[in-house]
């Protein structure tokens, strides 16, 4: 995830979208047209070297959009993140040893940047972690800074950006960035910006005007999944459960007011509901505390108290039927530190269906989670013959993280609507593959 408000969140993705249009919209119909964008999954290798694997924020997938922007239009990629508001590009960086991941403004006609005086830099781009600034030209400056440390720095504009063969959304606002600096350049390299999904009124999606958005993430390699910008009222659709999003006006330091927030509950192992107190559920006085619904992320990260609960439940659920990986110094990605050894032979005969499932409450609402996903292979180690799996559920406490965020990981095989108009966000099992047939994608 590319972190919204603060440099505390954790920057990781899941994904690449290359964009496959089956319905199209035009800027001025968006609102009651639907556009389905069907996902592809890349890995990033990870480094064999690195045997404890503490990857503090590492992209092992990304998620990206293809696309064409200006005019005549030009080939980019952007990383999705429904975490972020500014989308922005890499624009014309000469140390780039990709530069035809670069988007060049001169070349481009309908290119306009956005002047420091405009309505737009001084007031909508108030949610910005660092204000925005005047630079030597009288032009509205953008700074972004990331949980990894990694920024972009740049010029705000408006253009037109191309979506398949058909679709064209003129005057898009977005960031034209000179200075780009990654955890991972050569990585960063490949993909020329990022598409902002969150609530912002600078975000992709709310420039767009679309009341809805939806995705389902199935998790295979085979069919990966889907996003689908625009109304999803189909009539072979489950009924959806909606849980409401949570809206605090007043500016609180740890509280990300453009954030995909809900109200989290509980937490139920195999249907036994954990004594957790309701007060550390909620946000406190200094915003800390909130529940974010984030594709950006990959895991789920909760509080200590709360992390510790779901921690011990689980250890003792799963004794007799795991073993535990004993190393004290062993954190994976530094947050996950409950690690089980499991052999080839055991995970062929099934003992992952044998594991509690873990549902995550919300107002009106729950997530649950069974089998695979609650467990992760972790790269390159391994004891013996066993490989090393590690509980998918981490200690934000250990990411100097105030808040509980729910990754992707923890939504395979859900149907997750994000309802602008109406403040909500509508979940529920699916088997995504199938919901990608009946709109007409996968196989």
């Amino acid at each position: 995830m590319f972190t919204r408000f603060h440099p505390l969140f954790p920057l990781l993705l899941l994904l690449i979208i290359f964009i496959k249009s089956h319905k199209c919209f035009s800027s001025s119909s968006s609102s009651s047209q639907t556009l389905v964008l069907p996902l592809k999954t890349r890995i990033t290798p990870t480094d064999n070297s690195d045997h404890t694997d503490k990857l503090h924020f590492h992209h092992n997938v990304t998620l990206t959009v293809t696309l064409t922007v200006g005019t005549p239009p030009q080939n980019i990629s952007m990383v999705i993140d429904t975490g972020s508001e500014l989308s922005w590009l890499r624009c014309n960086r000469s140390t780039n040893p990709n530069p035809t991941n670069n988007f060049d403004p001169t070349r481009s006609s309908s290119y306009s940047p956005i002047p420091c005086s405009s309505p737009t830099c001084r007031t909508r781009t108030r949610d910005f972690l660092i204000p925005a600034s005047c630079d030597s030209d009288k032009l509205c400056h953008a700074t972004l800074c990331y949980a990894d440390a990694s920024s972009s720095e740049g010029n705000l504009a408006a253009e037109m950006f191309h979506f398949g063969n058909s679709t064209n959304v003129t005057n898009l606002i977005f960031g034209c960035m000179g200075s780009v600096s990654g955890s991972d350049p050569e990585e960063d390299n490949k993909t020329t910006g990022l598409l902002g999904m969150n609530r912002g009124s600078l975000s992709f999606i709310s420039q767009m005007g679309f009341p809805k958005f939806s995705y389902c993430i199935s998790g295979t390699d085979d069919f990966p999944g889907f996003l689908l910008l625009g109304d999803s009222n189909f009539t072979w659709l489950t009924p959806l459960n909606y849980t409401p999003l949570i809206r605090i006006s007043t500016p609180l330091p740890y509280f990300d007011r453009v954030a995909y927030t809900v109200q989290l509950t509980g937490i139920k192992v195999n249907g036994k509901l954990l004594p957790i107190p309701k007060s550390v559920l909620v946000p406190d006085h200094t915003g800390a505390g909130q529940t974010m619904v984030d594709s950006g992320t990959q895991f789920t990260f909760l509080l200590g108290p709360v992390y510790t609960a779901l921690r011990t439940e689980f250890l003792n659920r799963t004794s007799g039927i795991l073993t535990v990986y004993e190393d004290p110094d062993f954190v994976f990605q530094g947050t996950m530190d409950l690690c089980y050894r499991i052999s080839p032979v055991r995970i062929r005969t099934g003992i992952i269906h044998r594991l509690p499932t873990v549902s995550l409450i919300f107002e009106g609402a729950e997530i649950t989670v069974s089998g695979q996903p609650l467990l992760y292979r972790v790269p390159h180690l391994t004891v013996g013959n066993d490989s090393v799996y590690c509980f998918t559920f981490g200690n934000s406490d250990l990411m100097g993280m105030e808040a509980y965020v729910i990754g992707h990981h923890h939504q395979q095989n859900m149907w997750i609507e994000f309802d602008l108009q109406r403040s909500r966000i509508g979940l529920a099992p699916v088997q995504c593959d199938i919901s990608g047939q009946r709109l007409g994608i996968g196989s």
